[in-house]
């Protein structure tokens, strides 16, 4: 008899979710070639400038976070996703008709606020179908969608810039949305047990495992089904909030900055500085892979995510220390999209294991807000210290925000690392941290006696 349990989640889950994504990406960043491409002469953008207009999404980004991740659990992260693509769509297309700068900003704002639910929502929905042993490869798929988006945005808008003009390429990549509008509706679905292509015993078998985990979090988590201001005195949400805020600092800073920077080393077109910006974002892709295989093997959550944060700090620094020598800062370059999300697919395995499922979504949409707060203060940082101080001082400041980051991970609690254990063992589990959580509060009650 085979007890091979079927797989076809990982494909009608993971393939639309995925899609979603890289559409949400090209939108976000293709800004960052527009600029050199012309949008910043015709529209006599400074570099402080662009480095707002390309950091303001990451204000509007900050709205939908709760709501969107509390939907997805409670209501429909399907539908969330449908309306969010066609916004997208409209305010990327309205982007190729600015004529100036306040117009710019507003839109951009625009956009960040229609994208803001975006990942507690898909995040949420991999947990709705993924049990935890699966969890980190199911993460790191979807976080693909970063290198996968920057792989299809740059040689892309390389493309469009060298035959048409930037115009073009917000309205062109805008209009993707709408078809990926509808091959999302057609193919997605929140939960297995709505899923009318599941066979039965891949959905018995998925509801079991997550019923089963989500028992044992009730009964381990240290945040129970409380309201949103619960979240905040959860120690390790804050340190998860710190941690992508500093993380979500380098990462755009780079990702919004990389044609510019790639334009200054090489002197080339805007066609070659795409094709050139390919292989970082190849590197991303592998890095990806490889702690998401480590992290769910050795089940060292905190290692995976200190580890490329060093790295990623460590390839900026660099980049700047050969950078008279082309290739070589290159290199440097694309070792630092190696670790560029290499540590996102072994953090976002965390917030399940320190909140509980109700709670887990709104965690998420904090974590994912407040954090990409970072998006707007990296883009903008570069922008002002490459006004001011030029160029590698700005990536040096990325690369003390990444260290900063890394610092903040080993603080983590060793529960981060605990694997979800369903049945009577997470039973034992739950009986002694509730008889130290006891323990403790006695001795608090008698130090304060003595008081």
């Amino acid at each position: 008899m085979n007890n091979k349990i079927p797989k076809a989640r990982w494909l009608r889950v993971i393939a639309p979710i995925l899609i979603a994504c890289i559409i949400s990406f090209m939108d976000r960043v293709n800004i960052s070639f527009a600029m050199p491409g012309g949008m910043d002469a015709e529209l006599g953008i400074t570099a402080s400038m662009a480095g707002l207009a390309a950091g303001i999404f990451f204000i509007g980004y900050l709205f939908l976070q709760v709501p969107g991740g509390s939907l997805a659990v409670h209501g429909s992260g399907r539908k969330f996703i449908a309306c969010s693509l066609i916004a997208w769509a409209v305010i990327s297309i309205l982007t190729g008709f600015i004529t100036n700068q306040y117009q710019l900003l507003f839109l951009r704002f625009a956009l960040g606020v229609a994208e803001g639910g975006m990942l507690p929502v898909v995040l949420t929905m991999v947990s709705n179908w993924f049990p935890d042993k699966e969890r980190g490869r199911a993460n790191a798929y979807v976080l693909m969608f970063a290198p996968l988006g920057g792989m299809i945005t740059a040689p892309l808008s390389g493309l469009i810039l060298d035959t048409l003009d930037w115009r073009w390429l917000f309205i062109i990549e805008g209009a993707l949305s709408f078809v990926v509008m509808l091959f999302w509706w057609f193919t997605i679905s929140d939960r297995p047990e709505e899923a009318k292509w599941l066979s039965e015993r891949e959905r018995d078998y998925l509801v079991t495992e997550l019923n089963r985990e989500r028992e044992a979090l009730r009964a381990l988590a240290p945040v129970n089904n409380a309201p949103l201001k619960e979240v905040f005195r959860n120690k390790s949400i804050v340190k998860l909030i710190i941690i992508n805020f500093f993380y979500q600092t380098g990462i755009y800073g780079y990702t919004l900055w990389l044609p510019t920077i790639l334009k200054n080393l090489t002197g080339g077109d805007m066609s070659s500085v795409g094709m050139l910006a390919i292989i970082p974002y190849v590197g991303t892709m592998l890095g990806i892979l490889a702690m998401s295989v480590l992290s769910d093997k050795t089940g060292k959550r905190r290692m995976f995510i200190a580890l490329p944060l060093c790295g990623f700090a460590a390839c900026l620094a660099a980049s700047v220390a050969f950078g008279h020598n082309i290739m070589a800062a290159y290199g440097f370059l694309v070792g630092a999209g190696f670790f560029l999300q290499a540590a996102t697919s072994a953090f976002w395995t965390i917030p399940g294991k320190v909140t509980t499922p109700e709670v887990a979504g709104s965690a998420r949409g904090v974590i994912n807000g407040l954090g990409n707060l970072g998006g707007f203060c990296g883009p903008y940082l570069v922008g002002v210290l490459v006004s001011l101080y030029g160029q590698s001082t700005a990536i040096y400041a990325l690369v003390a925000s990444l260290l900063i980051a890394a610092l903040v991970t080993t603080l983590l609690p060793k529960e981060c690392d605990m694997a979800l254990i369903p049945g009577a063992k997470a039973k034992a589990m739950a009986d002694e941290y509730a008889r130290a959580k006891k323990a403790r509060k006695l001795q608090q009650m008698e130090a304060q006696g003595v008081n």
